[in-house]
């Protein structure tokens, strides 16, 4: 990029000038090649430079041969068109010009100089001169094109690219650099480090700048972006830059860490947005690989919901870990083939089998068919219907799924001598204020009661908070409405939620399971609550945006506070009692919950069932805060069901 800069700075300035000036330079230019090649051909006729300035008959007749050459060619030139052609898009159509207006002036000035003659002037020089000219004109042109055409188009378009700095002026960002030097996207014009070392230097043609300048680098250079190519630095020092990233109102893009970058050299392919733990903030935590591999490595392991977020990462760890057999259950067909696809292509070979398997976890004789056949070591329970709003819409079909399709998949895996049974649960199972929450909370009794009472299978669940990225997750949707220009919605301005990433909370998941002994409600430590709103700013600010607030009422994405949802909680909860036991992992702990024995919660379940498939939403309701402890929808909630019941009756009289 930084070897065409001399370049650029000649060519831009004539490209600027007028027509009627460009062309004043064009017959300068011709002029002087006049003066050249007189100069040229009668030192390569006498062996010897001729000095015009000098009083012998040479110089006389050098300076008779160069006027006569200026008088002939120029009024001939511009007869021909030759100023009046644009040189950066001249071509071989712009050659032939030259070269038949030289065809008429070497006849006329090898008339006067070789065939009459003049004194002081060689009759060769009449032949020479014209072959000269025809030879510089001609090249004068080419130069032009290659210098005003091809390297103007480059020059205009990089003039036209976002300006961006590189953060880091190590061996990544001059790797990075060099990838971008042909880049048709953006332009590098500087390096930003920490290292006062290096401020002021120069590195691959590019200035390297303190970090703390960034402000005013951001308006003197007319930055959009900065590159932040520092794979390597830990998590805290990370978040500081990004936090003076933010201040300066640019957006950032970054590499991914070292273990995630390919062997080789840095190519412009690795930059991507920040990713969701770059937002998180969060420190992650090395895996215990002892805890990974103990249900997993050369064991049939089964996933359900296999499509979805938890299920498709639980999926892809599992990969990694290497079982004997994968099997993928999913209801979804296309979600079954988008995931079975991305697993084929990380096999690479590998001896491990892959298995799609078409399923509902409803259906209690499919279910019983899969784990007879297969016999799954290990099972992990991804699949529930987790929307809040469309469960409270679709209360029914909500609890069917995840505790009916739960306890009978659990069942199953129980008949089929299945050793470890996972379910994968959630923050809003405790103290329920809606219908998803209260649905995966009984799902856990449901596990807790069979665990009292199976032999051979251990049944544990492990509840975690909200994860970033997933399908519904704050994070796309805000991304999705700053790209269109805002606003960003959210229901209250201080709601606040547990986060972490996808693949942590799977990792997680699988060494939680590992520890189980039977009847386990496993907790992760979620970090610190974060929220919303300030991730919705920070979001926002990392794109190189501003929000609209008091302080500047002229920003650049509005945030909109649209009000609660129906059995939404300002804020999530982890535990339903006290004090959480250590566990082998630092991140995960062991929650002490009450629930009802089997044979209780076998004929409360029964009679739970009989309400689902009538439909009957009031009694469903009502026998779910009886059964599940703390579950007490919100008056919003209440209210909206009567609403729903007195518009259903409304229309099936109408349809009467």
């Amino acid at each position: 990029m930084n070897m065409h800069k001399p370049i650029s700075k000649l060519a831009l300035p004539i490209l600027a000038l007028p027509r009627p000036a460009k062309r004043i330079v064009a017959l300068t230019v011709d002029l002087s090649l006049c003066v050249l090649t007189v100069w040229l051909s009668y030192y390569l006729r006498l062996g010897e430079f001729v000095s015009f300035a000098g009083k012998t008959e040479w110089a006389t007749g050098a300076i008779w041969a160069t006027a006569a050459s200026i008088a002939i060619a120029l009024p001939i030139f511009i007869v021909a068109g030759l100023y009046r052609a644009i040189f950066r898009y001249s071509g071989w159509p712009a050659l032939l010009t030259v070269a038949r207006a030289i065809g008429v002036y070497g006849l006329l000035y090898a008339s006067i100089f070789t065939a009459i003659g003049v004194a002081g002037v060689p009759r060769t020089v009449g032949l020479i001169q014209p072959l000269l000219l025809l030879f510089s004109v001609g090249a004068s042109r080419a130069l032009a094109r290659v210098w005003l055409g091809d390297r103007y188009q480059s020059i205009l378009k990089q003039a036209s690219l976002p300006k961006v700095l590189i953060y880091g002026a190590g061996t990544t960002g001059r790797q990075l650099a060099a990838a971008m030097s042909n880049s048709h996207e953006m332009q590098v014009v500087g390096f930003l480090d920490d290292d006062d070392r290096l401020h002021g230097h120069v590195l691959n043609g590019q200035p390297i700048y303190n970090a703390t300048d960034l402000d005013n680098l951001v308006t003197t250079l007319n930055i959009s972006d900065v590159l932040l190519a520092m794979p390597n630095i830990g998590r805290k020092r990370r978040n500081e830059i990004l936090t003076r990233i933010r201040r300066a109102h640019v957006a950032v893009r970054t590499l991914p860490s070292v273990n995630d970058l390919a062997q080789g050299k840095v190519s412009i392919s690795d930059l991507r947005e920040l990713d969701i733990d770059d937002l998180l903030g969060r420190e992650p935590v090395a895996p215990n690989h002892i805890l990974l591999s103990k249900n997993i490595v050369g064991k049939v392991v089964l996933v359900t919901g296999a499509g979805g977020s938890i299920g498709g990462e639980l999926c892809r760890q599992i990969l990694a870990v290497a079982p004997a057999k994968l099997l993928l259950i999913e209801h979804s067909e296309f979600a079954l083939y988008a995931i079975h696809q991305e697993l084929e292509e990380k096999l690479a070979g590998r001896d491990i089998a892959l298995v799609p398997l078409l399923a509902s976890v409803q259906d209690d004789d499919r279910m019983r068919e899969i784990m007879s056949t297969w016999r799954p070591d290990t099972v992990y329970h991804a699949a529930a219907y987790k929307h809040v709003p469309l469960v409270e819409h679709n209360p029914a079909e909500g609890i069917k799924n995840n505790v009916l399709g739960t306890l009978r998949t659990a069942l199953a895996a129980s008949d089929s001598g299945v050793a470890d049974f996972v379910l994968i649960s959630t923050d809003k199972a405790v103290r329920p204020t809606n219908l998803m929450g209260a649905s995966k909370r009984l799902a856990e009794m449901a596990l807790q009661a069979l665990a009292a009472t199976a032999k051979d299978t251990k049944f544990s669940m492990v509840r975690f908070g909200n994860v970033l990225g997933s399908s519904g997750s704050v994070v796309p949707k805000f991304r999705q409405q700053i790209r269109d220009g805002g606003p960003i919605t959210l229901t209250h301005a201080d709601i606040t939620r547990y986060f972490m990433t996808i693949p942590e909370a799977a990792q997680l998941v699988i060494q939680a399971g590992a520890m189980a002994k039977g009847g386990d409600v496993f907790v992760l430590d979620m970090g610190e609550p974060v929220k919303i709103i300030d991730l919705a700013r920070r979001m926002v600010e990392l794109s190189g945006l501003t929000v609209v607030d008091e302080q500047n009422p002229e920003g650049d994405i509005e945030i909109e506070v649209t009000g609660m949802r129906p059995g939404e909680k300002l804020y999530e909860e982890l535990l339903i009692g006290d004090n959480p036991k250590p566990t082998l992992h630092a991140r995960i702990m062991k929650a002490h919950e009450e629930f009802i024995p089997w044979a209780e919660f076998e004929s409360k379940l029964q009679s739970l069932e009989l309400a689902l498939n009538a439909n009957d939403v009031p009694v469903i309701r009502l026998m779910m805060q009886q059964m599940v402890s703390g579950y007490q929808p919100s008056d919003e909630i209440v209210d909206w069901v009567y609403l729903e019941q007195e518009a259903d009756l409304q229309a099936g009289g109408r349809a009467r």
